[in-house]
């Protein structure tokens, strides 16, 4: 009696009960954030460190992306009737890089102040709330424009205190009432 033709031979693989398993069952993976020590979990903020990182990083990236559009519209507008394609790029890739930079670091500036007279703001009141992200913008715009003298310093601590208290108002307002 042969054996073999009774049974149908098939071939090991070792993947071919995980084809149509979602990675979710097949890993376990969390959905929540992991944190080493649970007063990290229980606090609602970021530390002083992140919150630096933050505000020069984005403030300098869009400070840049800004200053690199209104460089380039400027070499568009500047170019001249003889100009060659290849000084034209040139002039338009020139004027956009350096007022990319230019904008870029001062807006980092911006926020890297911004960050952390927040931060010292939260340290000495020992709370969060409105008014710190207020008092920080008014602080930093006094700062940044003090060496203008005393008028220019206060207008641009009214027009920082007020924009910081609008976006930290409207990411309140968002929160609330936009469903994520």
């Amino acid at each position: 009696m042969d054996v073999s033709k009774d049974k149908k031979v098939v071939a090991y693989h070792p993947y071919q009960d995980l084809y149509n398993v979602p990675a979710q069952n097949l890993y376990k993976l969390p959905t929540s954030p992991e944190f080493l020590f649970h007063e990290e979990a229980a606090r609602q903020r970021r530390s002083w460190s992140e919150n630096l990182q933050y505000y020069t990083g984005t403030g300098y990236l869009s400070g840049a992306i800004i200053g690199a559009g209104k460089g380039t519209i400027d070499g568009i507008k500047s170019a001249e009737p003889g100009d060659t394609t290849k000084l034209r790029v040139n002039r338009v890739l020139n004027s956009g890089g350096h007022m990319g930079r230019k904008f870029g670091n001062n807006l980092g500036v911006l926020g890297l102040m911004f960050a952390g007279i927040e931060s010292v703001l939260i340290h000495y009141r020992d709370t969060d709330d409105l008014i710190n992200p207020a008092l920080a913008g008014l602080g930093t715009g006094a700062v940044y424009r003090a060496a203008r003298g005393p008028r220019s310093a206060a207008i641009a601590g009214a027009v920082g205190g007020i924009a910081a208290a609008a976006a930290v108002a409207s990411k309140q307002v968002l929160k609330r009432y936009v469903p994520i």
